[in-house]
C-alpha cells in the first residue's frame, strides 16, 4: 500500500499559514515556506499540482485564495492525495459555504476536528460530509465528551448511515451527457466527445442494494464483453464509480452492484471520445462590405431525431467591435444584440429534430476599420439540451432494488443531453 502524506497545511496567498497538521512528525512543519517561495518564483504556465524538492514531494491545490498544501518524504501515491484534497475543500464548503481566508479563521476549531477525523496517520479515513455532520456540528467545541461516533464510520459501509426511514421509497437516475464539439471553416470536425454521468437521489430506507445494468452494447476501457444486440459498441473510456459500487462484483460480470449514500450522489462518470454527427449544425455566410456594413446569414439545422425536440437552444454569432445599427429577421425565436460581449444572441426555446431556421442580421460598420484575421475570429457557439436522449446510446436496462424488509421502490430514469464546449468557426466572404 503506498503511503501517505504526513502533513496537511492551509495557507494565504502570501504564504502565510492559517492551518497547519502534523500526522507523521517526519517532515520539517518549516517546509510549507520553501513551498511558497519555490511556487512564486515559477512562472503561472509552469506550475504543476506536484512538486518534489530535497526529497519532500508537495502535492497542492488551490480553493479561491487559499493553499491547501499536501507534504510526505515517503513514496506516496499523489492521485489519492489530491482526490483527497478536493475532498476536503467539499467537506468545509458543507460546514462553511464558501472556503476563503476569513471563513477559515472564523472555524479554525472544525476545519481541526475534521482534518482529525477525515484522516489518520496520513491515511484518508470517513470523506463523506453527512455523516460527519452527524457528529461534528457547527458547534463542534461544544460538544459533549459522552457523544459517539455514528455507526457508519465503524462499519464498512462509511457512506451511509442506519436506520434510515421513508415513509415512500424513491429512486431518482438520470444519464447526463455533454457534448463537446469543434469545427473548422471547412465544416471539418476536428474534436468530438462525450463526457457523461450517472446521477443518483436516494430517498430509500434501511439498507438496501441496488443492482444497476446497462445495454449489452456498452464495453468499458475495451473490455471483451460481448454484445447480443446489433450495432457499434459504446466503448467507455476514463470510467470513475463511486466509493460504494463493489468493484470486484463489476470486474467479473460487469454488473454494477452498490449500498447508496442516502441523498443525492454521483454514481459514476465516463468519456467517449468518438466521432460525433453534430446535433445543431449552423452554416454561416458572412458578407463584409469594406467601410459600410456587414451581413449575415445564419442556418441552423437540427440533425437528431424527429421525436427528439432541443430545449433552450442559444446560438451566440460574434460580430466586430465596431458593429453599429442592428437589424435582424428570424424565421423563429428571439434575436438580440448584446454589444459588450460583442455577439448576436439567437434563442430558440424549443427545437425539433430534423428542422431547419436561418436568421439575417445587419449591421453598420464606420467608415474607418481594421480587417480581422480569419483565425482571431471567434466560433459561433450553441448551449442547448435535449430530453429524454443520449447521443451515445447508452440505455438503463434495469434497476432492481434489494432490501431485508421487502418494501417496494419506485425507480424513475431520466436520459438529458447538453451542449458542452461547443464551437463552429465559420466562414467569412
Amino acid at each position: 500500500m503506498a503511503a501517505g502524506c504526513s502533513a496537511i497545511f492551509m495557507l494565504d496567498q502570501k504564504g502565510k499559514i492559517l492551518i497547519a497538521r502534523n500526522y507523521r512528525g517526519d517532515v520539517p512543519m518549516a517546509c510549507a515556506e520553501r513551498f511558497i517561495a519555490k511556487i512564486m518564483e515559477e512562472e503561472e504556465m509552469n506550475l504543476r499540482p506536484v512538486v518534489e524538492e530535497d526529497g519532500i514531494t508537495y502535492v497542492y491545490i488551490k480553493s479561491n485564495n487559499i493553499y491547501i498544501l499536501a507534504v510526505t518524504n515517503r513514496n506516496a501515491n499523489p492521485s489519492m492525495i489530491i482526490v483527497f484534497l478536493y475532498k476536503l475543500v467539499e467537506v468545509f464548503k458543507q460546514y462553511f459555504k464558501e472556503l476563503e481566508e476569513e471563513s477559515v479563521r472564523d472555524n479554525f476549531v472544525i476545519i481541526y476536528e475534521l482534518l482529525d477525523e477525515m484522516m489518520d496517520f496520513g491515511y484518508p479515513q470517513t470523506t463523506e460530509s453527512m455523516i460527519l455532520k452527524e457528529y461534528i456540528t457547527q458547534e463542534g467545541h461544544k460538544l459533549d465528551v459522552d457523544v459517539r461516533p455514528p455507526p457508519a464510520i465503524t462499519n464498512a459501509v462509511s457512506w451511509r448511515g442506519e436506520g434510515i426511514k421513508y415513509k415512500k421509497n424513491e429512486v431518482f437516475l438520470d444519464v447526463m451527457e455533454s457534448v463537446n464539439l469543434l469545427v473548422n471553416m471547412n465544416g471539418t470536425v476536428l474534436r468530438s466527445e462525450i463526457v457523461g454521468a450517472i446521477k443518483m437521489k436516494c430517498h430509500l430506507s434501511g439498507m438496501p442494494e441496488l443492482r444497476l445494468g446497462l445495454n449489452d452494447r456498452v464495453q468499458f476501457d475495451g473490455g471483451q464483453r460481448s454484445s447480443t444486440q446489433r450495432g457499434r459498441a459504446i466503448e467507455m473510456e476514463d470510467v470513475n464509480f463511486h466509493q460504494c459500487v463493489r468493484l470486484s462484483r463489476f470486474e467479473t460480470d460487469r454488473t454494477i452492484a452498490f449500498i447508496p449514500p442516502d441523498g443525492e450522489f454521483e454514481l459514476m462518470t465516463y468519456r467517449l471520445n468518438t466521432q460525433i454527427k453534430p446535433l445543431i449544425w449552423i452554416e454561416a455566410v458572412v458578407d463584409r462590405h469594406q467601410h459600410s456594413r456587414v451581413e449575415y446569414m445564419i442556418k441552423a439545422r437540427s440533425q437528431f431525431k424527429q421525436r427528439s425536440t432541443a430545449n433552450n437552444v442559444c446560438i451566440r454569432i460574434p460580430v466586430p467591435e465596431d458593429a453599429d445599427s442592428p437589424k435582424f429577421k428570424a424565421s423563429i425565436g428571439k434575436v438580440e444584440y448584446v454589444p459588450e460581449d460583442n455577439v448576436v444572441v439567437w434563442k430558440i426555446k424549443q427545437f425539433q429534430g430534423r428542422k431547419e431556421y436561418l436568421m439575417r442580421a445587419h449591421f453598420g460598420l464606420p467608415s474607418i476599420t481594421n480587417e480581422e484575421n480569419a483565425d482571431d475570429r471567434p466560433p459561433v457557439t450553441v448551449n442547448f439540451e435535449i430530453p429524454y436522449f443520449t447521443v451515445s446510446g447508452i440505455q438503463v436496462r434495469y434497476l432492481k432494488i434489494i432490501e431485508r424488509s421487502g418494501y417496494q421502490a419506485l425507480p424513475w430514469v431520466r436520459y438529458i443531453t447538453q451542449s458542452g464546449d461547443y464551437q463552429i468557426r465559420v466562414m467569412h466572404a
